[in-house]
């Protein structure tokens, strides 16, 4: 996957945006305010922080030691690091970053939650 086809992913969700809350060089992904990817897309290897279920991140990062670590800078049992550019491949990474929008959709109050179902 290149940075390119990462931004214009994780765009592609309802509400999306792109921010540079922390430095020009760090892309963070948010829905209704809340982050679901991170990503220096210029780094390389290109990697991202994506939001995960706990007994899942684990999982991931067992099967693909190297690619899927705890997140970098991240809280460790809800986030992991996945190489984009790497061995994995790119159906898996979108799936990672669309459980990772999921998840923190889930999370949002219901009136936010009802707002995206309508738009």
């Amino acid at each position: 996957m290149t940075p390119q086809e990462l931004r214009a992913f994780c765009l592609s969700f309802n509400a999306a945006v792109e921010d540079f809350p922390f430095s020009p060089e760090i892309s963070v992904f948010k829905v209704r305010g809340k982050l679901f990817a991170l990503s220096h897309l210029d780094a390389r290897p290109l990697t991202v922080n994506l939001k995960c279920d706990p007994e899942d991140a684990i999982r991931l990062r067992a099967e693909h030691p190297g690619l899927i670590v705890p997140g970098w800078h991240m809280n460790k049992r809800h986030w992991n690091t996945v190489t984009a550019d790497g061995d994995l491949p790119d159906q898996l990474v979108r799936e990672l970053v669309e459980d990772s929008y999921d998840l923190v959709v889930a999370g949002l109050p219901r009136a936010e939650r009802l707002r995206l179902d309508r738009s």
